[in-house]
């Protein structure tokens, strides 16, 4: 028995699982940003040259009747959570763990390919933490492939 869960810890996260959870970070933390902005804790965005002020005051900055920077915060939330429990030993080889993280990725990116449609061909507009959002769901989608291809084996 010893051996068995020696054996168990010795067995590394894939390195993509680590990946995402490193990026599902970043887009957690960008979302809080623009989520306290939008709540009135942080006064201007720190945006440079970028067009933040216009994204975020258009009326595609709320999806649902929920500001779009509270929909990143909780997604991102939700895709760290399931990331890290995903770099357990006990849960890398869980079929509903890799559903989860391979859907929750899907409809990130999906919306972010929305979102980026929006400030390209609507508002004519950018702004940087939107588009750094959506560099983080797309390095996401890209990481998550190889969950694709591990739920095609099982």
């Amino acid at each position: 028995m010893i051996d068995e869960v020696l054996v168990e810890e010795d067995v590394a996260p894939p390195k993509n699982r680590m990946a995402i959870t490193l990026l599902a970070l970043i887009g957690a933390l960008i979302s809080l940003y623009m989520t306290l902005h939008k709540l009135g804790v942080i006064g201007e965005l720190l945006c440079g040259t970028g067009s933040c002020e216009i994204v975020q005051t258009s009326k595609w900055a709320v999806f649902m009747g929920v500001p779009v920077p509270y929909w990143g915060l909780a997604g991102y939330t939700i895709l760290t959570t399931l990331a890290l429990a995903s770099l357990q030993p006990r849960y890398q080889e869980s079929r509903a763990l890799r559903i989860a993280l391979v859907f929750t990725v899907s409809a990130a990116f999906l919306f972010t390919v929305y979102l980026t449609a929006l400030e390209a061909f609507v508002i004519n507009a950018w702004c940087r933490w939107c588009i750094a959002s959506a560099v983080v769901a797309t390095l996401l989608f890209l990481c998550t492939i190889p969950e694709f291809r591990r739920l095609g084996r099982t």
